[in-house]
């Protein structure tokens, strides 16, 4: 309803109570005088009862009060009680028109959650990731929807997201931990509650892991292997299109995984590049081997084997020189002697991580220094697991949730498979808590046209440098309708007092939050917004300032070992 419409309805009503109270004090009168005649004819008879006009009661009082003066007074208190009345109705409805007049939505109706809406939204529940604190109360979320942070570095996203969260969340989780501080805060209080699982390339005493083991014989031999060698010839997540030396060495890697697996002793990645490379006789010996081998017993080569060895022996020898220098180049990495250790054999398995009696936690630990060298295979890591957890939903109800807790998840490059997959991992138990700095660092990795943010239901967003996230962050808090109030002054400017003074209020659109005001929020606010709920002006968690995930980050005597 419209505040012009309001204000004419409340002169109605006041005028309408004085007039009804008027009225009864009227009757009142005429009723205690006993409908004398003196009182004049009435107005009208009502079920023969006279009905007098409502201000009679003036002329009366003014003519008989001395024959029946407390009549007259009580009838006068009747008649002043619709003013009071009046008055009251009067300010509430006032107080009606101005909120109405704050609600207008002519160009916008954004506006902050209030408290029940929030819990409306099954924030306030006592479990899921942590995403924050309204009213001192921890925001969370343990619907299946993924989660997405914009949080620039040092601002608080680890001791507010990342430990709370990892100290609350009952089930599986895989941990991004690029610097191993939540490894430090965390695994001894999950230890106590599941399995934990330190998985660092460059530490020696890290538990291994062996992608070549998770190729299951059969059927799905080649599906596996090729969606290894789909990682490895993309070693920086970067490739939209493949050039030729990068398809056909591809077709040399499935090839030789294939035969390490069915016919050499050291399955590894490490094994398969000292296949490929071994000094004692040229490649095209190897070729040969890889075509003569019966991996099949007495049914023979595995076909795909020997077409891939027969593929490359037709080829010009500069050719093949240049198809196994790009197969090469993309494991070099297993060279090195400690990833060739943590690469040899299996502390675990996949299927152990949502399927096993405790839930596990694995930490994918990388030094600073090494982010680049590593980040191959903890894409192929990461790929290998998604794929595997989201092949059949048979058994999904005795699976332990699992949480993806990527932190600076862009560092890892695109990861086609779980740019699609965020789309529907949800429906197998998998829930992604992705951070990254910024918009542009997600663009960079996954294209201006990606489908994280839209696979996100629930944003976090920190004070952040970046202007293009601030401005994405805006429109998507929405725009607010404003009641501008503009006031005019007329007269002379010595006199006592102004002939005119005149108010007029416009509307006017407003950003919720402008670009510029998101980039300053304060270093204590955050931004949530949830689909289907107004925007949530929150505060940020710190674990630091709760004593019982103080208690829980305190270090233990019994120390963790990294193949717990």
């Amino acid at each position: 309803m419209s505040a012009t419409k309001i204000l004419w309805g409340q002169i109605s009503i006041v005028f309408l109570i004085i007039l009804a109270t008027t009225w009864g004090a009227t009757q009142y009168v005429a009723a205690s005088l006993g409908y004398q005649a003196q009182l004049g004819p009435p107005w009208f008879e009502l079920f023969g009862t006279p009905v007098y006009y409502p201000p009679a009661i003036f002329w009366w009082w003014y003519f008989y009060e001395a024959y029946a003066p407390p009549i007259f007074v009580t009838g006068g208190i009747i008649a002043a009680s619709g003013g009071f009345i009046a008055i009251g109705v009067a300010i509430a409805m006032s107080v009606f028109r101005a909120r109405e007049a704050r609600n207008v939505a002519t160009y916008g109706s954004a506006r902050w959650a209030e408290k029940g809406e929030v819990k409306a939204a099954g924030l306030f529940d006592p479990d899921g990731v942590v995403l924050g604190r309204h009213d001192r109360a921890y925001l969370r979320h343990d619907g299946p929807e993924h989660v997405l942070c914009f949080a620039p570095t040092r601002s608080g996203k680890g001791v507010g997201l990342v430990v709370p969260s990892l100290l609350t969340w009952p089930g599986s989780a895989i941990v991004h931990d690029i610097k191993g501080e939540n490894w430090q805060l965390t695994a001894g209080f999950r230890a106590r509650h599941g399995r934990v699982l330190l998985f660092d390339p460059t530490n020696p005493n890290s538990s291994a892991y062996n992608p070549l083991l998770e190729v299951r014989r059969g059927e799905s031999e080649v599906r596996d292997v090729q969606n290894i060698a789909d990682i490895l010839v993309d070693p920086e997540g970067s490739l939209e299109r493949r050039n030729h030396w990068e398809k056909t060495s591809h077709s040399l890697l499935v090839g030789a995984i294939l035969h390490v697996l069915y016919a050499e002793k050291d399955k590894t990645l490490a094994g398969v590049a000292n296949f490929l490379s071994d000094p004692r006789r040229p490649v095209e010996s190897t070729l040969r081997a890889m075509m003569r081998t019966s991996h099949l017993g007495e049914r023979g080569p595995h076909p795909v084997v020997a077409s891939a060895a027969r593929e490359l022996l037709n080829k010009s020898e500069n050719e093949r020189s240049g198809v196994l220098s790009t197969a090469m180049s993309f494991l070099g990495l297993y060279r090195d002697p400690i990833v060739a250790q943590v690469t040899r054999r299996c502390d675990w398995r996949i299927g152990d991580i949502v399927g096993g009696v405790r839930p596990v936690t694995l930490y994918l630990v990388v030094p600073p220094s090494d982010i680049n060298r590593t980040k191959p295979l903890i894409r192929l890591i990461l790929n290998q697991i998604g794929r595997r957890l989201t092949e059949d939903l048979q058994g999904k109800d005795d699976r332990h949730r699992l949480l993806l807790m990527l932190d600076e998840f862009p560092a890892l490059g695109r990861l086609d498979f779980f740019e699609s997959a965020l789309a529907f991992m949800a429906g197998y138990g998998l829930k992604s808590f992705l951070i990254a700095q910024s918009l542009n660092q997600i663009e960079k990795a996954y294209g201006p046209n990606n489908s994280i943010l839209d696979n996100c239901h629930v944003r976090v967003s920190f004070a952040t440098n970046d202007e293009r996230t601030a401005k994405r962050v805006s429109d998507a808090l929405g725009t607010a309708t404003e009641m501008k109030a503009m006031k005019n002054y007329a007269g002379h400017r010595l006199a006592p007092w102004l002939s005119h003074l005149m108010v007029s209020r416009s509307e006017t659109a407003r950003a919720l939050l402008t670009p510029g005001e998101i980039m300053q929020l304060p270093p204590s606010d955050e931004i949530v917004m949830v689909a289907g709920t107004p925007p949530i002006r929150a505060t940020k968690a710190r674990y630091y300032e709760d004593a019982r995930f103080r208690e829980y980050t305190r270090p233990r005597s019994s120390v963790c070992s990294a193949r717990s």
